[in-house]
């Protein structure tokens, strides 16, 4: 059983990159708010009770349902405002929670602005590039490698198998290289 606490602590340790994911999902930062927002309500509310060690995957299903009922409701707003000929606007994410990645040094002594540039433009090329992946894709990949979570644990997650994650997983990682490696990238 966690407590009060240990969930307050880990629903702040993972709000960036949730909502980062959403960001990369609905591409509309006052929808991907909402998805967190409801996602952390959901977790607190039906699993609050349940041991701190499972709320890594129960949120990152909770997180994965609500971007899909996000689009479900959007559909049917959608069907609704086209009739009407009333089409919202999409808006640009100003914040880029990205920044996380970025050191203050390097290893080898305080970083000059010129690696300081190279380093933002290389992680704003890999976030256009994650934006660009196919949803199941772009889904898997973050799980994987950006929540460090294991294959079972991410297939749990998305309702898949192991071997869909893998593909997946599999076929971004090989996407992101190329694409990357065009724009004169290498990692």
């Amino acid at each position: 059983m966690a407590s009060p606490n240990e969930l307050a602590l880990f629903l702040e340790s993972v709000e960036r990159r949730a909502f980062k994911q959403a960001i990369f999902a609905v591409r509309e930062e006052e929808g991907a708010l909402d998805i967190v927002q409801d996602s952390m309500l959901k977790l607190a509310e039906k699993y609050g009770d349940r041991p701190a060690e499972e709320f890594p995957m129960l949120f990152q299903r909770i997180l994965q349902n609500t971007i899909r009922d996000y689009f479900r409701r959007s559909k049917v707003r959608s069907m609704w405002t086209t009739v009407l000929s009333a089409f919202s606007p999409n808006d640009d994410d100003d914040h880029d929670p990205l920044e996380t990645l970025a050191a203050d040094e390097d290893p080898d002594g305080p970083r000059t602005p010129e690696s300081q540039l190279l380093q933002a433009q290389t992680l704003n090329a890999i976030d256009d590039e994650i934006k660009k992946l196919p949803a199941r894709q772009r889904e898997a990949f973050l799980m994987r490698y950006w929540e460090d979570m294991d294959v079972a644990e991410t297939a749990a997650a998305m309702g898949c198998s192991e071997g869909s994650v893998k593909t997946h997983c599999s076929r971004a990682t090989h996407a992101l290289a190329a694409a990357l490696s065009a724009r004169g990238i290498k990692l």
